[in-house]
């Protein structure tokens, strides 16, 4: 059986995220994006976390879900059956700390075999004064290897895996606050992070340059705001079964080395990762918003990390901060890693082939409902389905669309300093015409 999985997205308690975030809705949006489990978010905050031991229920696997009553339906989805998505009790915190001399700010996402164990980590970090009312992704004053010895202290079968790893503001590798290593960051208690979130504005590929990080899985995940964002990262995992245990025993056998040994014959194996194309990332190349100057790495370089507008230093993003860690060539592949697909959102895909730049015209969310709903959820459409199949269900239009971005054929546009990347299927030489959608 195959899993999508989404392990790291927020609630409507996090700042910035839409109020449409809640329990019922991402379970209903689950279902419609094809997720078989998702992070319960958040669970620090002490409003969410009500609702966390309010509305969900034990599935019997160190997971949960939604309590049958609760669940919605959306008229414009055809379920074909009512499946369960499971929930792993999962959030993300923010360590704004001084180590080795500097200034640290890192991101991470924490994961606990229970609810149970959830308050008793609250209870811990409130105790040591940490405000956790303030933000659904709170800033908490521990350093990394603090919080670390916290989570295994309550449960040593929790996980801490840093969260997109590479964003220059607040991550692990990043340009602004991070650091070169992640024996560095956690020192003697390295051994416990067996696995990194590659983040939106890097891909696995990238990562396959630093060596050091043949020792680590590349998990991949959404960090979604909003309930259409779930899913545009994801993880997939295949075997019989599913739960908390065997969910981490996977990840732990998916990195390169323990596959090149093959360590890797659990019940349940990490089998692909879903991307964003890393260029559409908001930290992808370097540049300054302000002044809407955006350099490749070999361009700030020549000009020492310079605007050369405002005098000002640039935003280094992810490729530069991987060439600088890199032990390996641009384009080196890596044989034993876990493979991984790029995609971007159907929404978007139907959008381009009707030639439209809104998402949510008429035309494309017809098209969008009726595809989730034949093909019983968005990851089906864009992974699994045969391009015949799809042939019979929307125009060919679509189905090019899809079938060029399976095979990667895509021009880029590279995202910097928090400004989005574009990706564009069809060239400007290409004209697409409106078509008449079948459903």
């Amino acid at each position: 059986m195959r899993y999508y999985t989404d392990l790291h997205i927020h609630s409507r308690y996090s700042r910035a995220c839409s109020p449409q975030l809640t329990l019922e809705n991402i379970d209903l949006w689950c279902r419609i994006k094809g997720l078989s489990l998702v992070s319960c978010a958040d669970f620090t905050h002490p409003k969410w976390f009500a609702e966390i031991q309010n509305k969900l229920e034990s599935a019997g696997n160190g997971l949960y879900r939604l309590k049958p009553s609760l669940r919605l339906k959306d008229p414009r989805f055809k379920e074909p059956a009512i499946k369960d998505v499971y929930f792993i009790i999962g959030t993300e915190l923010s360590c704004i700390y001084t180590h080795s001399g500097k200034a640290r700010r890192v991101h991470h996402c924490l994961f606990v075999p229970s609810i149970e164990a959830a308050g008793v980590l609250i209870k811990q970090l409130t105790g040591r004064g940490c405000n956790l009312k303030a933000d659904g992704r709170p800033i908490i004053g521990l350093s990394s290897q603090d919080l670390l010895k916290l989570l295994l202290e309550v449960d040593d079968r929790s996980v801490l895996i840093p969260a997109h790893a590479w964003t220059p503001w607040f991550a692990i590798f990043g340009s602004k606050s991070g650091y070169d290593s992640i024996s560095e960051c956690f020192e003697d208690l390295s051994k416990h992070i067996f696995a990194i979130e590659t983040g939106l504005s890097s891909d696995p590929a990238m990562n396959w340059r630093v060596a050091d990080l043949d020792q680590v899985a590349l998990i991949s995940n959404s960090d979604a705001h909003s309930l259409p964002n779930l899913g545009r990262e994801a993880n997939v995992f295949e075997g019989e079964k599913i739960s908390y245990d065997l969910i981490w025993q996977a990840v732990r056998h998916a990195s390169p080395n323990a596959r090149e040994h093959n360590k890797n014959k659990g019940q349940l194996q990490l089998s692909k990762t879903i991307e964003f194309f890393p260029h559409e990332g908001r930290y992808h190349w370097d540049g300054h918003r302000d002044c809407k100057i955006v350099f490749a790495p070999s361009e700030t370089k020549k000009r020492k990390g310079i605007c050369p507008n405002c005098g000002r230093q640039l935003t280094v993003g992810v490729l530069s901060r991987v060439e600088d860690l890199s032990t390996r060539q641009e384009n080196y592949k890596l044989a034993s890693a876990v493979p991984f697909l790029s995609l971007i959102e159907l929404d978007k895909i139907i959008a381009q082939a009707q030639g439209v730049k809104g998402r949510t015209t008429k035309a494309v969310e017809a098209e969008y409902w009726g595809l989730v709903s034949a093909f019983d959820g968005e990851m089906n459409v864009l992974v699994d389905a045969p391009l015949t199949d799809l042939a019979d269900k929307t125009t060919p239009m679509v189905v090019e669309a899809i079938k060029r971005l399976r095979q990667g054929q895509v021009t880029i546009k590279p995202g910097y300093d928090g400004v989005y990347g574009e990706i564009h299927i069809f060239g400007d030489q290409e004209q697409v015409k409106p078509q008449k959608s079948l459903f």
